[in-house]
């Protein structure tokens, strides 16, 4: 109870000395990502070399060889990861240069936005892969007729939609609060846990929204993920030849690492408890889902992938006989 009157506390001076609901705050202050100079230098650096890889290393690798084109899922992965990167670390860069560490209000929004949308639509994705090694393993002769090109990309439509709706709710939730002058944020970028911390409102309904409508995607998802794969270990343990088993477990071996990888740092990022909260660990943990993983994605992908693998021989090959 005195909790809660301390909170209510909080709010009603807030608003009393605004006057204004979301209109308090302009804009956010980043604080230091390092104090020492040298510091400063090599994450600047390490950030970079994250972008330029990330980026430039999908887009080259795609553009190398048309092939790699009838790939829908490398394609909608190398998409995302250029919006992932792009959404934030154009922005840390930045601030890296910048006298002024901050972001306008309606700017961080933006951000948060595009981050939770895609973060929700590639959890989507990674379900949709995992039933597509379901059907081409466990019902290869109906997959033709399953996961046509155009039931590709109706499924995939549909999980950029559902994602982008959800996020448009979410971030109009988080909108909607007041944030005062608690405007200084220990983070990357805008991200969710941050902002509520720093709300000077009731953040109930926003938290009890974030944890339904993301825990039912990541539930539903992890579902499909779960039952794919364990309809596929079912079918691999009755295979005789030993090269088919190798072949069905070489097929699914990268997905299931993207799997472990995503799932893991994003439930102890957005789906623990407040008491456990540490902006420290959070942003740590955030640094790694949002950027490192982002970057590894495609590179772990790309090591099981046969298509990838032949059109870097190709191109090394090619730049040799040029050289020549």
């Amino acid at each position: 109870m005195e909790i809660h009157n301390h909170k209510q506390d909080r709010i009603n001076s807030a608003t009393e000395k605004s006057g204004e609901n979301q209109t308090a705050v302009s804009e956010f202050i980043f604080l230091e990502f390092a104090e020492q100079p040298e510091m400063k230098v090599l994450l600047f650096v390490f950030f970079l070399l994250i972008y330029v890889i990330t980026i430039l290393g999908m887009i080259m690798l795609i553009r190398m060889d048309p092939q790699l084109h009838t790939s829908m899922y490398l394609s909608n992965l190398a998409f995302i990861n250029f919006c992932y990167s792009s959404t934030t670390l154009p922005k840390i860069l930045a601030i890296f240069l910048s006298r002024r560490k901050t972001i306008s209000f309606t700017g961080c929004f933006i951000q948060m936005y595009f981050f939770l949308a895609l973060a929700s639509t590639e959890c989507i994705l990674l379900g949709l892969m995992a039933y597509d090694r379901y059907v081409a393993i466990c019902n290869p002769l109906l997959y033709p007729s399953l996961m046509s090109h155009a039931q590709c990309l109706r499924m995939v439509g549909g999980a950029f939609i559902a994602s982008f709706l959800n996020s448009i709710i979410h971030t109009t939730l988080i909108g909607t609060l007041s944030f005062c002058q608690a405007n200084e944020i220990n983070h990357f970028f805008c991200d969710l846990p941050p902002l509520l911390k720093h709300s000077c409102s009731d953040i109930l309904v926003p938290k009890i929204y974030g944890f339904t409508g993301a825990g039912t995607i990541i539930l539903v998802n992890f579902l499909i993920i779960f039952i794919s794969y364990m309809c596929i270990f079912s079918t691999v343990l009755k295979v005789n030849s030993l090269g088919g088993q190798q072949k069905a477990i070489s097929t699914c071996l990268s997905h299931l690492v993207v799997v472990i990888m995503f799932y893991g740092t994003g439930l102890f990022v957005y789906l623990q408890p407040s008491s456990n909260y540490s902006e420290h660990q959070h942003k740590i943990m955030a640094g790694l889902y949002a950027f490192l993983i982002t970057m590894l994605n495609p590179l772990v992908y790309s090591l099981k992938n046969k298509e990838v693998k032949d059109a870097l021989m190709r191109a090394m090959n090619k730049n040799v006989s040029h050289i020549l």
